[in-house]
């Protein structure tokens, strides 16, 4: 599964380079692999060839490359490599522009911000562009992350005056619309849009429309999840910075996050049961359990069948009132490290470093490595799919234990017609 995870990863950034040129290619994302994955998934395969034959059809080989440890390798190639690429692409043009309008390092320098915005609307066309040749219309991406800056700003001003409401004695609740689980909702909304519909036209290019509905679904709760565990991540260096951050801005306690992010998972776990994948086990393991695994590493927590999660609403011990009761520490045992100052570089000296990072192959073999724009530790590309296949000799992978939280309900498992022989029960 590993070696099929990296196929994708390295047919985004080719179908990057191929389409867009060589520095389009910082647009490659885990994320954005996923698409390329779901197409594929679903795509039949005719039976009349041989393996040589249909592997020929899905598969390339490419040369050397540094990421790679200067290896070849087989790597994804089609219509869903080109729709990640265009997808990831109008995206990073989004977080371009995000970055320049906060003035982030030295694009808060106008030379700098301008040549950005420069980039970034290549970004856009070029993207625009390679969905149009896949019949997918990247406008409704475009008008998303407008809507997410209309959001902000209202959010922003809204929570402002409610604050200023309850400064001068008042009741400020009818301003909140709803309580910070609402309003990080309303939040999310426009990213749920964007991966729903990028979820659902994968089911158009792999000729399978029954499934557009269900992917639909699975895209909009991984859209919210994504969103919520990146604001989840960067907390406290928004904090630190003075950054927008929804988690920060709507005041959202950390126990109502994690629940948002649970049922996240399971909605999505359960929306893929009724799309008819054709071959689903990397689909599977990536949006069946390594959804879940993402959640508990953000969270503080490890995935051990149901040890490790702390269910409740009041704070556990040592812990401050507002935190989430998920994220625990030992109260008799020494306290935590002080957190090292933020490093956070800007967009230019950010992928200056990430070049580097790549032409030396860090970012594939190196665990952890510093992540070039936040300065945090990130897992290594070779090293993220090496542990879900440990507990049994087959395709898929070892942690559900039995449904969510490991409480014996939910789902029932997450691997319930998983056809690979792992019980997870392990």
């Amino acid at each position: 599964m590993r070696t099929e995870w990296m196929a994708h990863l390295c047919g985004l950034c080719l179908a990057l380079r191929a389409d867009h040129g060589q520095f389009s290619r910082v647009a490659t994302n885990y994320d954005g692999l996923i698409i390329s994955v779901l197409v594929e998934a679903q795509s039949r395969r005719p039976q009349d060839a041989d393996h040589a034959d249909r592997t020929d059809r899905w598969r390339r080989t490419a040369g050397p490359c540094p990421l790679r440890g200067m290896r070849t390798a087989s790597v994804a190639r089609g219509e869903g490599a080109r729709l990640a690429a265009a997808v990831s692409l109008v995206l990073a043009s989004a977080k371009v522009r995000d970055h320049v309008a906060d003035g982030d390092g030295v694009l808060a320098r106008r030379p700098v911000a301008a040549a950005a915005r420069r980039v970034a609307a290549g970004w856009d066309r070029a993207g625009a562009r390679t969905g149009a040749e896949l019949g997918f219309d990247t406008s409704v991406l475009v008008e998303a992350v407008d809507r997410q800056q209309e959001i902000e700003t209202a959010l922003t001003r809204r929570h402002a005056f409610a604050g200023d409401v309850a400064d001068a004695g008042s009741s400020g609740s009818a301003v909140g619309g709803g309580g910070s689980g609402a309003s990080l909702l309303l939040v999310t909304e426009p990213t749920e849009t964007a991966t729903a519909a990028a979820f659902a036209h994968t089911a158009v290019l792999a000729g399978s429309a029954g499934n557009q509905e269900p992917l639909a679904e699975a895209g909009r709760l991984f859209g919210r999840l994504a969103h919520l565990l990146d604001a989840v991540e960067d907390l406290t260096a928004d904090e630190e910075a003075g950054a927008w951050n929804p988690v920060a801005v709507t005041g959202a306690d950390l126990a109502d996050v994690r629940r948002l992010c649970d049922d996240a998972v399971h909605g999505v776990r359960l929306a893929l049961r009724d799309v008819d994948f054709v071959d689903g086990k990397l689909a599977h393991i990536l949006l069946g359990h390594e959804l879940k695994r993402s959640v508990d590493r953000v969270f503080g927590t490890t995935c051990a069948h149901g040890h490790g999660h702390a269910h409740g609403s009041g704070a556990g011990p040592g812990q401050h009132p507002n935190q989430s009761p998920w994220i625990t520490r030992d109260p008799t045992g020494p306290p935590p490290p002080p957190r090292p100052p933020s490093r956070r570089r800007g967009l230019v000296a950010g992928c200056a470093l990430w070049s580097g990072l790549c032409c030396t192959g860090q970012v594939c073999c190196k665990n952890p490595y510093e992540d070039p724009w936040s300065g945090e530790p990130r897992e290594g590309w070779c090293h993220k799919c090496a542990d879900c296949c440990d507990c049994c000799n087959c395709d898929c992978c070892n942690c559900c234990g039995g449904g969510e939280g490991g409480e014996g309900g939910g789902d029932g498992g997450c691997c319930d017609g998983c056809d690979c022989g792992c019980d997870c029960g392990c």
